[in-house]
């Protein structure tokens, strides 16, 4: 007689397949429409789905009851949506990007950050009771970093394109993922220095006495140049430009000799960020800075970019890993905690957040956009300031440092002097990255609704796409930060004008419209608008858009520089 087979993986596999065809058969609506991203939904999905409600994920007993191995598999995923993440943001990135944009990413990641991570420590140091501010420097670095997978979420979509121009889109996302990753020397100076000063007095007696070895502040500060900027930062820079030049390299001869599909050119963009979070992890270097690197090297010269501009893969790659991971914060979030901890009374913890999200980055940006070219006005520089989110990299450096902190016990049992660091940084970092999620995930849609979010000036001149049958007012323009040339048609039997081509320009390709709806928008574009500039041979391309494809999904093309038909 069959049985039924309710265990944790199918049980697991149903929600999370469940709550991604649920939610991307209305993705459209709640992104395009009310400008919500898939994280605040999905972390109250998980919450509801956790063990608090209907208890169908079940996050402790996937690590069979142990709070470690728990611990081990949220920095693990953790780990592996975060290389993913930053590995896109590189690729996402215009051709040497990082040579011609230094100077504003250097003002960002380098007296901002700082500012960051110690406007943030204080503010910690303030509101947390009792807390040594060593300790306070370890928390405060976990939450400083801005998130490069909230930051792309916010900074994709109809709301951006419609709102800031294309360079502002790629300044926030170099400095998300250089951001995200450069938070580790400012969590090892801090983890360093309670290593060997213990309680901070300053001569290593303290943490001899209890463990720590001692040594003092130059031990610390020899360790924290030596292991995290020498072997950490240095070397995760080094090892991952040059497997992201490799990488380049390698599939530019295979698609050269005609070696690779069009399935398998799209797949190194995600192969490359499995492949150095995986060998980075073993050598114990700094993984997030290493995909980075690996993927600004990788799209260095813009040929994978433009070439991809058509496909999906890496969006829905995105959308794979940030769903679950946001499912998995909700069930694990220490919810408990945040009302009944020791450490942080309820109140000043909300304080805190609040003052952290809006203290931390927003006045130093506003103050340095002058330096900083593509924030051209003061407008521009509120949204950038405020759009710092805490999300993912955060609970990443808090498992890093809890790691860390466990490697300081005495006998099994916590060091004397920082028994109650773990509980504080865990309930301070949880909490911010929650309010984070939410407040930056709510701030457009609630600001459009009252009208008090001002929008940044575009300097794209053309809108884009509305849901579908109510294409753009403009009927010709350029699609943003791509230079292609749009034209819009309504399918027979639809009302509305017929917009005639400009002299010179494509004859729009009148194809029965789809049962999506009665408008359909239909581009034929030249090739030699994307494609790169050793390409001999102009294409042309015709494709019917989903509402929010602002790149060419879909395409056929015929091509004569080595490219076969798709």
């Amino acid at each position: 007689m069959p049985t039924l087979a309710t265990t944790n993986f199918n049980i697991l596999l149903s929600v999370l397949g469940g709550w991604l065809s649920l939610f991307g058969s209305v993705s459209y609506l709640f992104k395009g429409s009310f400008y919500l991203s898939e994280a605040p939904i999905s972390l109250l999905v998980g919450v509801a789905l956790s063990p608090r409600a209907a208890n169908f994920i079940r996050p402790l007993e996937y690590a069979l009851g142990s709070p470690d191995k728990l611990a081990s598999i949220t920095l693990a995923l953790s780990r592996l949506v975060l290389g993913v993440q930053l590995v896109l943001a590189g690729v996402q990135l215009p051709s040497r990007y990082l040579r011609r944009q230094w100077r504003p990413l250097a003002l960002l990641v380098g007296p901002v950050m700082a500012a960051m991570w110690i406007v943030a420590s204080l503010l910690v140091w303030a509101l947390v009771p009792d807390l040594p501010l060593l300790h306070a420097l370890a928390v405060g670095a976990c939450v400083a970093p801005t998130d490069p997978v909230l930051s792309s979420l916010i900074m994709k979509g109809r709301f951006a394109d419609r709102n800031h121009p294309k360079g502002l889109q790629d300044l926030v996302v170099a400095e998300a993922g250089a951001n995200g990753a450069l938070a580790y020397p400012f969590l090892f100076l801090a983890l360093y220095l309670i290593k060997c000063l213990g309680d901070g007095s300053g001569d290593g007696s303290a943490a001899e006495h209890h463990g720590g070895g001692g040594g003092g502040a130059r031990a610390a500060v020899g360790q924290w140049f030596g292991e995290a900027w020498g072997y950490a930062v240095l070397l995760g820079i080094v090892y991952g430009a040059v497997v992201g030049w490799l990488a380049r390299e390698l599939l530019r001869r295979a698609e050269e000799r005609r070696f690779v599909d069009r399935q398998s050119f799209l797949v190194p963009a995600v192969s490359l960020a499995l492949f150095v979070v995986g060998t980075c992890g073993m050598i114990g270097s700094d993984d997030a800075l290493a995909c980075f690197a690996a993927g600004s090297a990788f799209a260095w010269d813009d040929r994978f970019r433009l070439d991809a501009l058509d496909d999906s893969l890496q969006p829905t790659a995105d959308m794979l890993l940030t769903v679950p991971v946001f499912l998995w914060y909700g069930a694990v979030c220490p919810w408990e905690a945040f009302r009944a901890s020791p450490v942080v009374p309820l109140g000043k913890l909300v304080a805190l957040a609040v003052l952290v999200l809006l203290a931390r980055r927003l006045p130093w940006v506003f103050l340095l956009h002058w330096f900083i070219p593509p924030i051209g006005q003061a407008r521009q520089a509120v949204f950038v300031g405020f759009f710092g989110p805490v999300g993912v990299s955060a609970i990443f450096y808090l498992y890093v440092a809890l790691g860390f902190l466990r490697t300081l016990d005495v006998d099994g049992k916590p060091r004397a002097d920082v028994r109650l660091l773990p509980e504080a940084v865990t309930v301070v970092v949880w909490f911010t990255t929650i309010c984070s999620t939410f407040i930056h995930g709510l701030s457009i849609p609630f600001g459009k609704i009252g009208h008090f979010l001002p929008g940044t000036a575009s300097r794209d001149p053309s809108p884009p796409f509305g849901p579908l049958g109510s294409p753009a007012s403009s009927a010709h323009g350029d699609e943003p930060g791509t230079g292609l040339r749009r034209s819009v048609f309504r399918a027979r039997g639809s009302s509305g004008p017929k917009v005639q081509p400009r002299p010179g320009e494509a004859v729009p390709d009148r194809r029965k419209a789809s049962h999506y709806g009665k408008d359909v928008l239909v581009d034929v574009v030249e090739a030699s608008q994307v494609a790169p500039a050793h390409a001999s041979v102009p294409c042309e391309r015709r494709m019917i858009r989903l509402p929010d494809e602002p790149t060419m999904a879909g395409t056929r093309e015929t091509c004569g520089h080595g490219r076969a038909e798709r």
